[in-house]
């Protein structure tokens, strides 16, 4: 399987019920194929400034934004492969680098700054990570994702995921990929990833189900939810 490593696309979110994704899926059956992940949970490490400051950015919703991070499709061993990914939004088009590397020498990069190599994209994230000051994981994100393309158009893929999960401790994706719940256990969030204009045959079908592009970020769910903790702690240790 060849692995990518850069991206040019839109990005649309729905959030489904898992009776519409039931629905939808039956409706376009005919026109697409399972993605070579097929069903996965996908871990993700979000990279942060101490005052969070890449996604406070993010939920301002600017015309430009980024994200960094490492990703694995279930918890990784030490040879297992990882992504490390640089994500940028510009006027709603999606850019993304995305470096393959084993566990062992993406923590090596990570704790210690050991470049794996020299290539374009790794000297790009590097840039990157080394912009934001004292930037470190953060956050971890996982769900459970099924993944498909469309049968004439590789470019076009679509993809389900549920049970999002978050935790701010044991920040490590070799820890497993447990946390709290941020998304009911009747939703899904649907993303259509395309390099052009959706086909009719979506399109036709989201409109037969009353369908409409929603937004959800889940790092900046995940760190609303925690930072309205924080304030209703001291919000209560005033009042005590």
């Amino acid at each position: 399987m060849t692995i990518q490593t850069v991206f040019e696309r839109t990005e649309k979110k729905y959030i489904l019920t898992l009776g519409q994704r039931r629905a939808l899926l039956e409706m376009i059956e005919s026109y697409i194929k399972p993605d070579e992940y097929g069903e996965s949970t996908v871990c993700s490490l979000y990279f942060d400034t101490p005052d969070s400051r890449i996604i406070r950015s993010s939920l301002e919703k600017p015309v430009y934004k980024e994200k960094l991070r490492l990703r694995s499709y279930s918890t990784p061993k030490a040879q297992s492969n990882v992504f490390l990914e640089l994500k940028k939004k510009y006027n709603g088009v999606v850019y993304k680098r995305r470096r393959t590397l084993t566990y062992t020498r993406a923590m090596e990069y990570i704790n210690k700054g050991v470049m794996p190599d020299d290539s374009q994209i790794m000297r790009e994230i590097d840039w990157a990570m080394k912009y934001y000051p004292d930037l470190a994981p953060r956050m971890f994100i996982a769900y459970d994702r099924t993944a498909f393309y469309s049968r004439t158009d590789r470019e076009l893929r679509i993809t389900f995921d549920r049970n999002v999960r978050f935790r701010t401790q044991n920040l490590d994706l070799s820890k497993g990929h447990y946390g709290e719940r941020i998304l009911d256990a009747g939703l899904c969030i649907m993303e259509i990833k395309a390099l052009s204009a959706m086909p009719l045959w979506l399109t036709s079908a989201l409109g037969k189900l009353g369908v409409f592009p929603g937004t959800f970020s889940k790092y900046g769910t995940a760190y609303q939810l925690t930072e309205q903790r924080k304030k209703d702690y001291k919000g209560g240790q005033n009042c005590a």
